[in-house]
């Protein structure tokens, strides 16, 4: 274990979207014992019928209300994944203001694909979704999968940066 981390640490999750933005945020901490500890979790969801200027305002907005309430240490954001290319671009935008938003508070950020959230929570790369969000809730000690998915994928996000912060010499 590392001596010079800090004795606890907030992560905040986040799983990038234009209609569904997910976010969990831990707090972890590694003395007197490594715990990890659910704060919150949700989504910030943006209407498809309005214009995308205003969807995109209420993403940074939100993000900056998140982040003003929990002062997170770091935060975890998944790479995009290419589904459909109207998607994609989509959520490249959401993405794009939710860099912004994460630069203007200065903190540290950590990306992962999918393959390696899977990996880091499941020890299998192509596990399926709902074993991803099990090992969630088995790893928080929760007696529900957390909803919608688009948080539970967050958490999952933020598990993975704890589990690498571990390890981490």
């Amino acid at each position: 274990m590392n001596s010079h981390l800090p004795k606890s640490n907030r992560i905040l999750g986040l799983d990038p979207g234009l209609a569904t933005l997910g976010f969990g945020l831990i707090q972890c901490a590694l003395i007197p014992q490594s715990s990890i500890q659910l704060l919150d979790f949700g989504i910030i969801k943006t209407p498809a019928h309005i214009p995308i200027g205003e969807r995109l305002c209420t993403i940074y907005d939100d993000l900056h209300t998140l982040l003003n309430q929990w002062q997170p240490d770091k935060v975890a954001v998944e790479k995009l994944f290419f589904y459909r290319m109207g998607n994609t671009i989509a959520v490249a935008q959401a993405r794009g203001v939710l860099l912004l938003v994460l630069a203007q508070h200065r903190l540290p950020l950590v990306e992962y694909t999918p393959a390696q959230v899977k990996q880091a929570l499941t020890g299998y790369g192509n596990a399926p979704k709902s074993s991803v969000q099990s090992a969630v809730s088995e790893e928080l000690g929760l007696l529900s999968i957390p909803k919608p998915d688009d948080a539970a994928d967050a958490i999952a996000i933020a598990l993975t940066a704890w589990f690498e912060h571990q390890l981490t010499p």
